[in-house]
């Protein structure tokens, strides 16, 4: 299938936010606290998707109905200590498809949306974050141009402590598509 990619409407809320959960249930069923995980909520994260959707920052990929089947969220990085001197960085905040439609190039094509939101919006290198062992999202990763680069940290969910790895890659011009 061939992805549509949009920037995401506050009205994609609700849906990025099953999306989020789902995905995450999915993903990390075995690297986060299954109860944590049981009790995600995607009501409390509505009104956030929301405020997200008006940055222009965040993509989805549609099905032939409109409906996001997948999504990514970039900016500017978070971190100081993410951040290359004399470089701009930006961060992929987050990318999570449909359980359903994994494999079949939603992912990629929300990543390159959000790639060419950060080069065309004057970004020259990325971060991003995933958990040690979330096999899956490294390949992803890997496969994408993301390159490990020896820093980690600790993330606390639900009150048990998990080992972050930062990934980076160099944005170019060429990015930039019409």
């Amino acid at each position: 299938m061939g992805w549509q990619v949009r920037v995401a409407r506050p009205a994609d809320a609700p849906r990025i936010a099953r999306l989020r959960v789902a995905s995450w249930q999915h993903a990390y069923a075995s690297l986060i606290d299954d109860g944590w995980l049981a009790a995600m909520n995607p009501a409390a994260a509505e009104a956030a998707w929301a405020r997200h959707a008006e940055t222009g920052r965040l993509h989805v990929a549609v099905d032939e109905a409109d409906v996001p089947m997948a999504y990514s969220l970039v900016g500017e990085a978070r971190q100081e200590t993410d951040r290359r001197p004399g470089l701009r960085t930006g961060e992929l905040y987050a990318i999570y498809a449909d359980p359903a439609v994994l494999g079949t190039g939603a992912g990629h094509a929300v990543h390159e949306a959000g790639m060419t939101c950060l080069a065309g919006a004057g970004f020259e290198h990325a971060v991003l974050w995933v958990l040690e062992h979330n096999e899956l999202g490294i390949h992803f990763y890997e496969t994408q141009g993301w390159q490990p680069d020896s820093v980690h940290t600790e993330l606390s969910i639900g009150g048990h402590q998990y080992t972050e790895l930062r990934y980076s890659r160099q944005l170019t011009p060429r990015m930039i598509t019409r």
